[in-house]
């Protein structure tokens, strides 16, 4: 399975010809290539997220593929056909087995309403992503854990105690695009550190770039 990070919270999987896209947000740009695409999950309804345009393009190149998210993204996405799905579902999606962890997105500030949020393991955890929120995949040995690096609901010592916590082999910084470049590095470092003292490494993707799992 080969992973290509995008910009913020996006990326895509590739398995056997199929592609994987997940969060095709506001922050990121379209779609390198369309095609092939088996399914697509959001993980929450926040425009970083998911983006209308994004998810019609994809659609436009592959009309059957399902759209796996919880049930605030059906509320706030009511154009679109979304399977919804919640902690402990599973499913398989052409290639791909998907399980889906967490409920909720971390608290910005009480003032600011909690969504629902779904953090998908995918090939029982040869990536995990939490979405925005630091839900750990209870009995999943993770491979590749995309960390999430920075956030209005986040601070670094949060982000360390998640990758100690979930263990991974290998770690990669995403949601990033509202650092500066010294804040980039800032958090891929503490998150090397983190992964490092379970014996894991840095798996050093930046936008546009793809590494094999």
């Amino acid at each position: 399975m080969r992973i290509t990070k995008l910009e913020h919270a996006a990326f895509i999987l590739e398995k056997d010809g199929a592609k994987l896209v997940v969060d095709p947000g506001s922050f990121a740009r379209p779609l390198p290539d369309a095609t092939g695409v088996a399914a697509i999950v959001i993980t929450h309804e926040h425009a970083d997220h998911w983006d209308a345009p994004h998810l019609q393009a994809v659609l436009d190149a592959n009309p059957a593929a399902p759209i796996y998210a919880p049930q605030g993204v059906a509320d706030a996405a009511s154009d679109f056909d979304i399977t919804v799905v919640a902690p402990g579902d599973s499913v398989v999606a052409g290639p791909f087995e998907l399980e889906f962890f967490g409920g909720t997105h971390a608290v910005i500030h009480s003032s600011i309403p909690v969504v629902d949020n779904v953090g998908v393991s995918v090939d029982g955890g040869a990536l995990y992503y939490p979405g925005d929120s630091f839900a750990v995949p209870d009995g999943v040995e993770v491979d590749v854990l995309a960390a999430p690096s920075s956030a209005p609901w986040l601070k670094v010592g949060e982000a360390i105690d998640f990758v100690l916590a979930v263990k991974p082999r290998r770690a990669f910084p995403t949601h990033e695009m509202i650092n500066s470049d010294a804040g980039k590095a800032m958090a891929k470092a503490r998150i090397e550190w983190a992964a490092q003292q379970n014996g894991g490494t840095l798996l050093d993707l930046t936008p546009g770039a793809s590494a094999e799992l």
